[in-house]
């Protein structure tokens, strides 16, 4: 069973899909004129002045659930996995997948507004809708709900244990906790939320991802401010290397391109179709308010978040570095080895990119010159990873399970949802538990498998509705002109034009005539 799964996950994850979402990326930025420049201040402006009604939920609510499902293990682990495999230069890749994939970002955040609907008091909407609507007739059905499982299964049951082993190991290290006690806490807090629905997990989450963002960004200035020396010199290297510039990282050349690239999009998920169903969510006025808002989310994802994880490596110097081929016990052979570490239950050492370099190179740079690496040591490093990777990894379930329901509701008839999302949250829940005491790495291949099914999935979909997207941002870019604000821009869009959103054509409208009822 293993090996078909790694067999398959092997096809999916190719390097066909990889380079394909990156070329996604810079095709559509340059069919919108790279707006991600253009409108990089709108972006920021619409993300605190968005709208909100008992039907959705605001656009800083949209964009902190779609920053729970981008901000998670990945942003440690997998930049140090980046850094490993491809050095420092891996870090500018990121950062161009990022750039570039703020477009992807907005073109299938916009479609999930424009084919959004109301079912039972709640907007819904992704993926699964804006097939369906778009591509049209059985085709678009069936299309549809084959999206709607693969994202169920993945992250209603497979994904989920992902993050909460990371969550019960890192607490397990740094606090001595036994997995038990971390999987009933984290048991018991997600039921409270997720049986609160979209406005409570939304409640959350606009509470706990600006707080763990802004102090997990904060301890990396104060690390740069205390080696303010280093940056330019460091800045310097992360270029070079990128371009095989720099002589102790230039026979690795193509990984770190690879890496960079697969890690960035691993991470910030631009393109494969998770942050649509936040966006959906949201209560604007325009749909290309709400992928504007989206983009900059990639940014935050990537560019922040991800930075200062890399930055704290690199400045501490708590890395190595793979040349690609393995020794003769099996081992990865290192061109840079700094020595850093993580015991492996068999006693043998894992010096592949873990949490460790970013642990270790927070302990360092406040032990200074003082300062010895040891794999057992728990200390500020320690603790601060843990809490991050709790924060991380228990606000990307909340968005899992959002995800999860949104397509449970896209399958089921809405006067049977209500039993089947039960189910789901108690899958969910189940699965987180037994994530936390268990180890399965067939169910995290799998979940691997369904991502990545996704990702094709979604950007075959956006590459046949892209035009609606494009159209709406036009016609946003011409009201802000006319109207002197994009605050004021209002979606109208012809009966023609997008002929199955049935929301902007007959419920906004509604709503926007009792509002002027009530004006006069």
């Amino acid at each position: 069973m293993e090996s078909i799964v790694s067999f398959a996950n092997e096809i999916v994850w190719s390097k066909a899909l990889v380079y394909g979402l990156l070329l996604t990326g810079v095709l559509f930025s340059i069919m919108m004129r790279f707006f991600q420049v253009r409108h990089f201040k709108e972006m920021i402006r619409l993300m605190f002045h968005g709208e909100k009604s008992p039907t959705g939920i605001s656009s800083f609510q949209a964009i902190a659930v779609s920053l729970a499902g981008r901000v998670g293990t990945g942003n440690i682990v997998g930049v140090s996995t980046a850094i490993f495999i491809g050095g420092p230069g891996a870090v500018f890749w990121m950062w161009a997948t990022a750039f570039l994939g703020a477009s992807s970002a907005f073109i299938e955040s916009t479609l999930g507004q424009i084919y959004k609907r109301e079912i039972n008091g709640q907007y819904r909407g992704g993926p699964a809708y804006y097939i369906e609507s778009g591509i049209k007739g059985k085709a678009g059905r069936i299309y549809g709900i084959v999206f709607a499982l693969v994202t169920v299964l993945s992250v209603g049951l497979l994904l989920p244990g992902v993050q909460s082993n990371a969550i019960a190991s890192s607490m397990k290290n740094a606090f001595g906790l036994n997995p038990w006690i971390i999987a009933i806490f984290l048991g018991a807090l997600l039921a409270l939320i997720i049986f609160g629905g979209i406005k409570t997990i939304a409640n959350v989450a606009t509470a706990v991802v600006p707080f763990m963002a802004i102090v997990y960004i904060g301890l990396a200035v104060v690390i740069i401010v205390l080696n303010i020396g280093e940056v330019p010199g460091l800045i310097a290297m992360i270029f070079k290397s990128a371009f095989g510039a720099e002589a102790a990282f230039g026979g690795i050349f193509g990984a770190m391109i690879e890496i960079g690239v697969k890690r960035g999009l691993y991470s910030n998920e631009a393109g494969q179709g998770t942050g649509p169903h936040a966006a959906a969510a949201a209560e604007v006025s325009h749909p290309a308010k709400q992928g504007l808002v989206q983009a900059f989310s990639v940014y935050v994802d990537t560019l922040l978040v991800c930075t200062a994880t890399a930055l704290m490596i690199l400045m501490s110097g708590t890395f190595n570095t793979t040349d690609g081929t393995t020794n003769k016990d099996g081992t990865p052979h290192l061109m840079h080895d700094n020595g850093i570490y993580v015991k492996a239950p068999d006693g043998s050492k894992d010096v592949t990119g873990t949490a460790m370099y970013a642990q270790a190179g927070i302990d360092k740079a406040f032990a200074g010159e003082d300062y010895t690496f040891d794999p057992t040591y728990s200390g500020f490093g320690s603790y601060f990873i843990a809490l991050a990777l709790f924060f991380f990894a228990f606000t990307t379930i909340l968005a899992y399970y959002y995800i999860a329901e949104t397509n449970v509701s896209y399958i089921i008839p809405s006067d049977k949802q209500k039993i089947w999302i039960i189910v789901v949250r108690l899958v969910l829940i189940g699965a987180t538990v037994y994530g936390c005491v268990k180890t399965a790495d067939v169910a995290w291949a799998m979940g691997d498998l369904g991502v990545g099914m996704m990702a094709w999935l979604n950007i075959i979909a956006i590459w046949i509705l892209h035009k609606p997207a494009l159209r709406a941002l036009r016609d946003f870019e011409i009201q802000k002109k006319q109207k002197g604000s994009g605050k004021y821009a209002i979606y109208k869009p012809a009966p023609d034009e997008v002929p199955n959103a049935k929301f902007w054509h007959e419920d906004y409208p509604k709503r926007l005539k009792e509002f002027d009822l009530k004006d006069k």
